[in-house]
């Protein structure tokens, strides 16, 4: 595998009407749609999918760099929210931070900047195309 292949995954669509099963090297997840979407609510949805991986995305970037600064991080929560616009013709993704009490102010405004640059948030701003090959 180079270095320029960053993931992939396989699904097997299931029995039950949208139920997923996604394997990603040896990790199985399971993707559905809420029981209001007609589904049972196995597993997260495709949206909630991307909103953890920007949210695990954001996460692990910001303790690497404050590995490499020699910060302290502690604790970190991460909300990652998507939401469609009144309009209905786009989304919304609203990311919300909240660092340990021993974060100095400079280190959060720090952190927000890294976060603004974190491998899936850039994928995501700048709409990454998508190539579909039937096999």
């Amino acid at each position: 595998m180079s270095d320029r292949h960053l993931a992939s995954a396989h699904l097997s669509s299931g029995t039950a009407k949208y139920e997923q099963h996604i394997r990603v090297r040896g990790h199985e997840l399971i993707a559905d749609e809420p029981a209001a979407q007609g589904g049972a609510d196995a597993g997260a949805s495709p949206y909630g999918l991307l909103a953890s991986a920007l949210a695990a995305c954001t996460s692990i970037t910001l303790r690497m760099y404050a590995d490499r600064k020699g910060w302290t991080l502690g604790h970190l929560d991460v909300d990652v929210s998507i939401d469609r616009t009144d309009a209905g013709d786009s989304e919304v993704i609203t990311r919300t931070l909240r660092f340990a009490p021993e974060v100095t102010a400079e280190q959060c405004a720090r952190y927000a900047e890294i976060a603004e640059k974190t491998p899936v948030t850039k994928t995501i701003r700048r709409g990454t195309p998508i190539t579909t090959v039937i096999a």
